[in-house]
């Protein structure tokens, strides 16, 4: 949960700031080359005072330290073996290293301390998902379960997007929802919003009660936070209810992206919702009884939900991501196939943006075992 990027992209990524890294060093031996094979009114004091400005903020403070003092070492053992050392050009291009150089050290610092911050918010974050979004067991209720969130936002790590799965008396009970807006309201919402289903799949008898139950904590809320703590406004979710020991699955859908049916062999169906209804915290525009469908489940077939991060991942010419054109004719056999399932489609929509997603994505796939399914976990 929470992967973001792909391994070619990683590997970049290591490659550019490997190159970074040894960038200082490179200045300053073509720095030193330069100087050497060029006549005395030749300089390179551009490079060597480049050199600790691009240490600073890759660089640790005594290495940053050891760059600049390299740097002014070299001018000084340049103009020295020129000759020119009492030049006012000398000392010039020799004051303009050690200045450089003491700024990169300040620089350094501020970059340090900034990372600190970093560290700690990151470290936060990762604490919050845990708690407000934790990843699911591999197996529950019988199923088989995979869950993943990736971020839009670099180094973020949860944001309006919510999932939950339950083994409750009434069936396996889950939840994939979007909160309007974003930020720590949004997180606030999506807090809710799986406190109040987590409580409501153990005690209400049907799906219908449970999205009941979820309005009301809405609405609740809502009126709680008015004013300038204003609560998000609503809420897309999908509900669903797969009974034990029943090849069916109940769906309630609030305006959400519906779930794709992936059958064993490669055939898929689009749970769409009978009757639209608006999404949760809505309740205040018109009140009507959910009511919810019922498709079948088969074993080895696989349930996938997901937010409109998926669906509405555009390329470059603008175009939509369609999962389920995508997913049409494939399979993803085995305990593992929802790991499998949700890890293709993370692939596949960065390539399709480039990278450049622009919204948070949440997926959530469900097996229904066969038998003869061998006894190990998604992702082994």
């Amino acid at each position: 949960m929470g992967q973001r990027g792909g391994t070619d992209d990683a590997g970049t990524t290591r490659h550019e700031r490997a190159f970074v890294r040894a960038l200082p060093l490179l200045l300053l031996v073509l720095g030193v080359i330069y100087d050497a094979s060029t006549p005395p009114d030749f300089t390179a004091a551009p490079l060597f005072a480049a050199a600790p400005l691009i240490a600073a903020p890759f660089y640790s403070r005594l290495n940053t330290v050891l760059t600049g003092a390299a740097a002014t070492g070299a001018v000084l053992f340049l103009h020295y073996g020129n000759s020119v050392s009492s030049h006012v050009e000398a000392v010039t291009e020799v004051i303009t290293v050690v200045t450089v150089a003491a700024l990169a050290i300040v620089i350094n610092r501020v970059v340090r301390r900034g990372n600190d911050r970093l560290a700690i918010a990151r470290s936060i974050s990762e604490a919050t998902q845990r708690a407000v979004l934790p990843e699911p067991d591999p197996r529950i209720g019988g199923l088989d379960i995979a869950a993943r969130y990736e971020a839009a936002q670099a180094d973020a790590f949860i944001g309006g997007d919510l999932y939950a799965v339950q083994d409750t008396p009434h069936g396996v009970r889950l939840i994939v929802g979007d909160v309007r807006g974003k930020g720590m309201g949004a997180v606030a919402a999506v807090a809710v919003v799986i406190g109040a289903f987590r409580e409501a799949a153990e005690q209400e008898a049907t799906l219908e009660a449970v999205a009941q139950r979820l309005e009301r904590a809405l609405a609740r809320e809502g009126t709680r936070r008015d004013g300038l703590d204003a609560f998000e406004g609503f809420t897309t979710a999908v509900l669903a209810e797969i009974r034990h020991g029943e090849g069916t699955v109940r769906l309630i859908n609030r305006g959400h992206p519906a779930p794709l049916l992936l059958r064993g062999d490669g055939r898929l169906c689009v749970l769409s919702a009978t009757e639209p209804a608006l999404p949760l915290g809505m309740g205040d525009l018109g009140v009507w009884p959910d009511r919810a469908d019922e498709s079948d489940f088969p074993p080895g077939a696989l349930l996938l939900f997901y937010t409109d991060g998926l669906s509405e991942a555009r390329d470059e010419a603008g175009a939509f991501y369609d999962p389920a054109a995508r997913l049409g004719g494939r399979i993803f056999p085995g305990r593992g196939g929802p790991h499998a399932l949700l890890a293709a489609l993370a692939q596949e929509v960065r390539r399709h943006t480039g990278g450049g997603m622009t919204d948070d994505m949440a997926l959530l796939a469900v097996r229904r075992p066969v038998a003869g399914d061998p006894d190990v976990t998604a992702g082994d």
